[in-house]
């Protein structure tokens, strides 16, 4: 039983009752006063009682949990949902499954908004910020080493031409790989141009000096 409603003499009474049946300290719970009753001396001549409804708050992977299990119900989707929050206040979240190519989407445009939207609902509940990683399948290791060879590729044909070369739109993440990839790279340098969600990498001729 995760939420309870408690009569007593007085609401602090009604309040520890609650708090002692759910096995939870009052820092672990939210309390909803739904009746005062009467205080003092009154409350010896008074039937009328304080009512509180007492319920265990989530902690941050149990909101996170609870959130992605909505929607994948509503997609009809089977998904093992695996979380672990780390000392430096970041949430890995792992997700398994028959399908999760559909998680994925078109170069993990799925995946990056569900990301997104799961860090607004844990942060809205989070004391400091909390950095939410997202992955399936071992994606994001993926996509970073493709990332990474198409850099490398580029980079020799900008190279050899002499012309610059602009990449599809990236969201923040993969253009920070594609910069970095190349930061060392004497041969060519990188910018972005655009603005999101249509910001993207442009490689050109590194300028002699």
């Amino acid at each position: 039983m995760n939420v309870i409603e408690k009569r007593a003499r007085t609401v602090e009474d009604a309040i520890t009752e609650a708090l002692v049946e759910l096995g939870i300290t009052s820092d672990q719970a939210n309390i909803e006063i739904i009746e005062k009753g009467v205080n003092g001396i009154l409350s010896i001549f008074s039937n009328k009682q304080a009512i509180v409804k007492v319920s265990k708050k989530m902690n941050l992977s149990e909101i996170a949990s609870n959130f992605l299990k909505n929607v994948f119900d509503k997609m009809n989707l089977e998904v093992k949902i695996d979380i672990n929050l780390d000392e430096n206040n970041c949430m890995n979240i792992d997700l398994t499954g028959p399908n999760m190519g559909v998680l994925i989407g078109k170069r993990g445009q799925t995946l990056d908004s569900l990301q997104y939207l799961v860090s607004l609902v844990v942060n809205k509940e989070a004391d400091v910020y909390i950095r939410i990683k997202l992955d399936t399948e071992n994606y994001r290791l993926r996509r970073k080493e493709t990332l990474e060879t198409l850099a490398a590729n580029l980079a020799s044909k900008v190279k050899k031409t002499g012309k610059k070369f602009s990449l599809e739109p990236m969201n923040p993440y993969e253009r920070r790989i594609i910069h970095y990839t190349l930061q060392d790279n004497k041969f060519v340098e990188t910018h972005s141009e655009g603005e999101d969600p249509y910001r993207k990498v442009v490689i050109t001729p590194a300028v002699k000096k």
